[in-house]
């Protein structure tokens, strides 16, 4: 298995693991669904994006809430338009 599978795994993994199921849900189909389309620089994106808090992240995907950064990740700009 080579480096970018074992980055693909874990932010897998980061994103179906995250407190509720909800964002469970919300965040391990959108990385499933694009994980693959994503190259290096926007792994690392994903990765930052996976940081925020649940909250942050819920916040601006259903109201547009724009807290620490938020806006300023490519990722979370195609999240934003991630339909489920």
């Amino acid at each position: 298995m080579n480096k970018l599978e074992i980055i693909k795994k874990r932010l897998i993994y980061r994103s179906s693991y995250r407190g509720t199921k909800e964002m469970d849900i919300l965040l391990s189909g959108f990385v499933k669904n694009n994980i693959d389309k994503f190259d290096k620089t926007l792994l690392d994106e994903l990765n930052k994006f996976l940081d925020f808090e649940d909250d942050i992240i819920l916040n601006f995907y259903h109201h547009g809430t724009i807290e620490k950064d938020i806006d300023k990740n490519k990722v979370s700009k195609i999240f934003k338009n991630y339909k489920i």
